[in-house]
């Protein structure tokens, strides 16, 4: 596909005011973004480069009936992914989470869709600094940094646009680079 794909799971509809967000900085590049309840595994493997994002729920899980989701999310979808190979997929992912509230375990749910899509073999891109956060913990965090971006609406709600403008200019150049020389050309 010619695009770069942007997914997400969602309840209060957070991750996709922030996928819409993103959509509308990339223009014509990117997708419009689509709920991972929505959606098949052909959907989403019609793509060589992907923004992936997900909230937190609970103890850092990630959205799904189990977390009240009666529509299903992540949890639901991300089975279906079993033996899939995503080599060759570019993926660079986002996260949400509350650092005041749940400061031990701040958007510990990112770490879990980062390290099914690594198992799988894709390739993940746009760690992110973990600096002007205050949190005491959090799984999604490798070598000192966030496995992708990380957005605090409920208490860094002004730096929102300013996170995702810096880290799609960071992240849309490697995932251009990766889209097939065909789909390059029609970018």
């Amino acid at each position: 596909m010619n695009k770069i794909g942007i997914f997400f799971g969602t309840d209060t509809g957070t991750t996709r005011l922030i996928a819409k967000k993103m959509a509308k900085i990339m223009g014509d590049i990117a997708t419009k973004p689509l709920n991972v309840n929505r959606i098949s595994v052909d959907d989403l493997l019609q793509y060589d480069s992907l923004i992936l994002g997900t909230p937190s729920y609970g103890m850092g899980d990630l959205p799904g009936i189990d977390t009240g989701i009666q529509a299903g999310s992540w949890q639901e979808f991300l089975p279906q992914l079993e033996g899939i190979d995503l080599c060759g997929k570019r993926i660079a992912l986002y996260g949400l989470g509350d650092q005041e509230k749940y400061a031990e375990r701040f958007a510990d749910s990112l770490f879990l869709l980062y390290k099914k899509i690594t198992e799988l073999g894709a390739e993940v891109i746009g760690n992110w600094s973990i600096d002007s956060y205050d949190f005491k913990g959090s799984k999604s965090v490798i070598d000192g940094k966030f496995v992708g971006l990380i957005i605090d609406q409920h208490n860094q709600a002004l730096l929102t646009d300013k996170r995702i403008k810096m880290w799609l200019d960071q992240v849309t150049p490697a995932l251009i680079e990766n889209m097939s020389d065909k789909h390059k050309q029609a970018v």
